[in-house]
């Protein structure tokens, strides 16, 4: 599978979908992997160690989406990136549907697979690949509560930032060390074997050819939901 790594785009996102080494196992695996120039430049990777580590490196995000039939990234897909999203991609990332009826019509509308971070489940019920960017927050939330505090910063009261694309080197390789196991069950079995024999993960499963397929999704929405499983040609 040919693997797209965009860099991202949302304002103050400075994390990267794949990190060097995550990179090589996907081509280790036997899988292509494509990443946009500077895409690793927020966590200090520079093109130079995609290469080494068996990547190619695509002039613009186009080539990217031209040509990926997974995309892994970090941020639901922004508006220019849906537009140029083709039927029967699977973006891998977070989507976060559930507030955002623009991007699910989007989404919907393309025809793509799309696999949130957010919603898969572990065993016990737990969101795995939730869980560290919520420990990063937290305990970041703790590191600039303490710098606005201080009296050159506004004084007492003053609460800011726990956002993780702030801290982006932990934060992106504590997401992959998360992702990379369902990235390359993807790339490895492909989107039906992959989810649909594995019911945890296939509550990631958000989007899929037109259909929404996550009811807490469908339900917030006012969407008709699809039973992934029981969809024809599912």
């Amino acid at each position: 599978m040919l693997i797209g790594v965009p860099k991202e785009i949302k304002v103050h996102e400075y994390r990267v979908g794949l990190t060097p080494d995550s990179a090589r196992e996907f081509v280790t695996h036997g899988h292509q992997v494509l990443v946009q120039t500077n895409a690793g430049a927020g966590i200090g990777c520079a093109d130079e160690r995609y290469r080494a580590a068996g990547a190619e490196i695509a002039g613009s995000a186009k080539e990217i989406f031209d040509k990926a039939e997974m995309i892994v990234k970090v941020k639901e897909p922004q508006r220019a990136e849906r537009a140029m999203l083709k039927e029967g991609q699977v973006p891998f990332t977070y989507l976060h549907l559930a507030p955002d009826p623009d991007q699910t019509r989007d989404l919907v509308k393309s025809g793509v697979v799309g696999v949130a971070y957010e919603t898969v489940v572990d065993s016990h019920g737990g969101l795995p690949l939730l869980a560290p960017m919520s420990q990063v927050a937290g305990r970041l939330a703790i590191q600039a509560g303490a710098h606005a505090l201080e009296k050159a910063h506004g004084g007492k009261g003053i609460l800011l930032a726990n956002m993780p694309g702030a801290v982006p080197n932990t934060s992106t390789y504590a997401l992959n060390n998360v992702t990379l196991r369902c990235g390359l069950a993807l790339a490895d079995n492909g989107f039906k074997k992959a989810l649909l024999d594995n019911s945890n993960f296939r509550e990631g499963l958000n989007v899929c050819k037109g259909m929404v397929t996550h009811k807490a999704v469908a339900d917030d929405l006012g969407c008709v939901y699809v039973d992934p499983v029981a969809a024809p040609g599912g």
